[in-house]
């Protein structure tokens, strides 16, 4: 099988997963919207989760169609890094982490971030 078919193959199942993020985004925005650092205006936590969500699904599709893949990569990989370094680390930084559950989570979105940096270097 050729590298191309390869990279496209993991390009699209790494972007069906980001639009079922997005999804879950949509479905559950209230239920997220805690999870939005306290920097941001609590009027705007659900706002946020719904904006994180269509980003999600937007990337995933540009990234699917190879329509400005290689900007929706770069956009998608800035996204999931501040995701990580404002909600995942804060809890693990400050000892409230105690399931270890947003140390996952940080380290998930920090590979997320990587993989969507090396989709975005092979794009046009």
């Amino acid at each position: 099988m050729n590298n191309n078919l390869i990279s496209k193959i993991g390009a699209i199942l790494y972007s069906l997963v980001m639009i079922m993020f997005g999804i879950n985004h949509l479905k559950a925005g209230a239920a997220m919207a805690g999870y939005v650092p306290a920097f941001i205006p609590a009027g705007a936590h659900t706002f946020f989760v719904y904006f994180t969500g269509i980003a999600l699904i937007l990337a995933g599709i540009a990234i699917i169609l190879n329509v400005k893949s290689q900007l929706a990569a770069y956009l998608l990989a800035v996204l999931l890094l501040l995701v990580a370094l404002t909600v995942q680390l804060p809890p693990v930084l400050n000892g409230t982490d105690t399931s270890g559950s947003f140390f996952a989570s940080l380290l998930k979105d920090i590979a997320l971030t990587g993989a969507a940096l090396f989709i975005g270097s092979k794009g046009k």
